[in-house]
């Protein structure tokens, strides 16, 4: 049964799951776990996927680019394997219409989270990569990724990286990121983070996360440094 439903998907990845439960497991929302794992969801294979991707990625960047140092290559793997990158891969294979999810999730738009979208494409790495090796999640990788590495990792350079670019050119280092206050409700965070780059006057930056914390330190500090005009 599972063949039957899920060939059409399997067609647009140019892989036969040899396991078809991990295909299945890479495609199930927390959101039906009920909080107690009965139901097998994506999230490890999620933390796996994290990784075969950052590998195929410094790879590809390694062989495409042989003239780059570390400094080069380091911004260009951030904006490729970032939520939101792997969110429109998940999109380009469709995988939006096979997640399942709870009734609640999907009822809030869960099929059109970044978040949602760029777990379940992780966790379909992971997957092929338990399935078949990295040779299986490379056939995945090579129909998305590497014919749009190049505006890939241009289209998505954000506040943080474009730091991080800026510093690195300037041979300041990387900067370094610390929160300074952690406060309000659980279901409410607010962090104050601050971001130091050798030589530099410090940033700050607040928000409802760590990474938007840090983001908005970035944007600060790159304003203040007459180097930003917005998210690229």
């Amino acid at each position: 049964m599972i063949k039957r439903e899920f060939s059409a998907l399997e067609d647009r990845l140019g892989w036969r799951f040899n396991d078809e439960t991990l295909l299945v497991r890479a495609l199930t929302h927390s959101s039906l776990s009920g909080g107690v794992r009965k139901v097998r969801d994506l999230e490890r294979l999620e933390f796996l996927g994290d990784r075969v991707l950052g590998l195929l990625t410094a790879e590809e960047l390694w062989r495409r680019y042989p003239e780059f140092e570390e400094g080069d290559m380091a911004p260009r793997l951030n904006a490729l394997v970032r939520k939101e990158t792997c969110a429109k891969a998940a999109l380009h294979f469709g995988l939006d219409e096979f997640i399942m999810m709870s009734e609640w999730e999907e009822g809030a738009g869960g099929r059109q989270k970044n978040a949602i979208l760029g777990d379940v494409m992780e966790a379909l790495l992971g997957a092929l990569y338990v399935d078949g090796g990295l040779d299986a999640a490379r056939i995945v990788y090579e129909k998305y990724w590497t014919p749009n590495l190049e505006a890939l990792s241009k289209s998505h350079r954000d506040a943080k990286t474009a730091l991080q670019e800026w510093s690195q050119q300037k041979k300041l280092g990387t900067p370094d990121y610390s929160v300074l206050d952690a406060d309000g409700p659980a279901h409410a965070p607010a962090f104050t983070i601050e971001v130091q780059v050798k030589g530099k006057k410090p940033a700050r930056g607040e928000g409802a996360s760590k990474r938007k914390a840090q983001m908005d330190a970035a944007r600060n500090f790159l304003t203040r440094e007459g180097v930003w005009s917005g998210d690229e």
